[in-house]
């Protein structure tokens, strides 16, 4: 079977994803046009979060999202628009909000993307959903399968706004941490691409018979995921790089030498 990207893209409704989306979509519309008149919220945000907002509907509500047990690569390439596309439009399209940390919303969100909790999350999902019993679990079990793609979303919602901070109210983080952040959140995924790429047998029970898309192998289908992934981590892999040499950049300038202090203009000639 080689299904055409008009057969992927056939709308195939999915009301798990769909009915909190649209009404997310819902709220930050409102959000935006109220704003409009008041204080300004850049058309450029709203743009980015259209955008994701778009991609996360395609990606959920797609026929590609029913073909699992046929492309270990589809399921994969799905997963990483979820993880490494769609976050950082949504973060990015978020208006700078002034929160009290004082208050419950401020503490709820400074605990959630607090790096430590962020990245214990997001590891959890990469490391327990990519080992070959939770990936087979995620795989032939339906509850799995639907549950597997909003963690992926929810925990790298989390991760990309440890990194772009859109909430610096309750988020006390300096462009190092967040340039160490990222570098230590894109290991797992490395990690797990790389054990996929140079595994010499299929590791997932479902496709080491299975017939793929497109006249792949099992072994193909499980070296083209381990590509997608890596492949999909390279541009937060740059971004905490271009972080840490900004924040080196900067230490370095306020480590440099002590400014001298001003002269003193020379004294009048006195009269005889």
């Amino acid at each position: 079977m080689n299904p055409t990207l008009a057969d992927l893209l056939a709308p195939t409704p999915d009301p798990a994803f769909l009915i909190p989306t649209l009404l997310v979509a819902a709220a930050y519309t409102w959000g935006f046009l109220r704003a409009r008149r008041g204080a300004a919220w850049p058309a450029w945000r709203a743009v980015l979060f259209a955008l994701g907002t778009l991609l996360l509907l395609i990606t959920t509500q797609s026929r590609a999202a029913t073909m699992t047990q046929s492309s270990m690569a589809l399921y994969m390439g799905r997963l990483m628009v979820l993880a490494e596309l769609v976050p950082p439009l949504l973060v990015l399209g978020l208006p700078r909000l002034n929160l009290n940390p004082r208050r419950a919303l401020g503490r709820a969100l400074g605990v959630l993307l607090d790096p430590w909790v962020a990245l214990a999350v997001w590891t959890a999902v990469i490391v327990f959903w990519n080992v070959p019993a939770g990936f087979n679990a995620s795989v032939v079990s339906n509850t799995a399968g639907a549950l597997l793609p909003a963690l992926y979303l929810l925990s790298s919602l989390m991760v990309w706004s440890v990194i772009l901070r859109p909430l610096p109210s309750v988020q006390p983080a300096d462009i190092g941490s967040r340039g160490w952040f990222g570098l230590i959140s894109a290991l797992p995924m490395m990690a797990v691409a790389s054990v996929w790429l140079y595994s010499p047998q299929v590791l997932y029970t479902p496709y080491v018979s299975a017939l793929c898309l497109w006249n792949y192998t099992p072994l193909q289908n499980q070296q083209l995921s381990g590509w997608i992934m890596m492949l999909a981590g390279l541009p937060a892999l740059a971004l905490a790089f271009i972080q840490l040499f900004a924040w080196l950049v900067r230490l370095s300038e306020g480590q440099g030498m002590p400014p001298q202090p001003p002269t003193r203009p020379p004294a009048p000639p006195t009269r005889p």
